[in-house]
């Protein structure tokens, strides 16, 4: 009993303890819990602030993207010049190569035939100003092709870091079952050309492709979706080794039956200037005009 009564008495109360008032402490202050965030959310935050503190009458700009290259096309951006390569030593033994595995050797070279040829083209390209401003020369990578640039841009006065080489859009066009004939078998390619675009050479088990008018014309609005992103306002000499590349494009530009494109055919270093008046005026696809009266029925 005395034990307790000590210790009671020793222990300090409230009312005596000399940090007590006669006041009453305040409370602590609330606890606020915030919210967990990850690390995504705060790498976030300065892309939200920026949206709520921009002008709410603010709209983004309108895209200005050209949209798929079409043939015809509705405009062309760039000027364009089509050369077609010089004679190759192949073309000159009479022979048609169109093999891609031998679109590098030697004997798919400019010819002493072809070197003059395609002299006179650069010359040619000279005398039309092609590359007053400075010019964009995009060669095959065939071996003549490429050739043929490295003069044109000589030639030209055109820096060799301007010769951007073409690696399959601008293949010679692959004959099939008529690879290592005699060039005089050519006109037997345009008279089934004549029939249908889609119809391809017999083809060969050598590899060689065999390849028909569409499938040349799509290699071709490929190169043209290209060019046409890439550059505007730009020259661009084209350099094929092969006058179909280069017919069936120029008959894509400016709206001629693609069955006709033969009629169009590039001699060996021959020049020709795109003209943009040759290009059809664009006409809206009747999708974009058609308009419905009386839906459902739009007859």
């Amino acid at each position: 009993m005395q034990t307790t009564a000590r210790s009671s008495a020793s222990a300090p109360t409230a009312s005596s303890s000399p940090l007590s008032s006669s006041s009453s402490a305040p409370p602590p202050p609330p606890r606020v819990a915030f919210p967990s965030l990850r690390r995504r959310d705060v790498l976030l935050l300065p892309a939200g602030l920026s949206l709520l503190l921009a002008p709410s009458a603010a709209a983004p700009a309108p895209a200005s993207a050209r949209g798929l290259f079409r043939m015809p096309p509705q405009r062309l951006a760039n000027r364009y010049f089509l050369v077609r390569a010089g004679e190759s030593v192949y073309e000159g033994q009479g022979l048609l190569r169109t093999n891609p595995v031998a679109k590098t050797s030697v004997d798919n070279g400019l010819s002493p035939v072809g070197l003059r040829q395609t002299a006179r083209a650069a010359l040619e390209l000279q005398r039309l100003g092609a590359c007053e401003d400075d010019c964009w020369i995009w060669p095959s990578i065939t071996q003549r092709a490429y050739q043929a640039a490295e003069i044109i841009a000589a030639a030209n006065g055109v820096n060799r870091s301007r010769i951007v080489p073409e690696y399959s859009f601008l293949d010679a066009r692959g004959l099939g079952a008529f690879e290592g004939k005699s060039l005089d078998t050519l006109p037997e390619v345009y008279a089934s050309d004549n029939i249908s675009p889609d119809l391809k050479p017999p083809p060969i088990s050598d590899g060689t492709p065999n390849e028909s008018v569409e499938d040349v014309f799509v290699r071709v609005t490929q190169l043209m979706s290209i060019l046409e992103t890439q550059y505007s306002g730009e020259t661009v000499v084209i350099v094929s080794p092969d006058s179909d590349n280069l017919s069936i494009l120029q008959a894509g530009l400016i709206g001629l039956d693609l069955r006709r494109h033969s009629s169009l055919f590039f001699q060996p270093g021959e020049v020709r200037p795109v003209d943009p008046s040759s290009i059809p005026e664009y006409k809206q696809p009747t999708s974009t005009v058609f308009k419905c009266t009386n839906p459902p029925s739009c007859k």
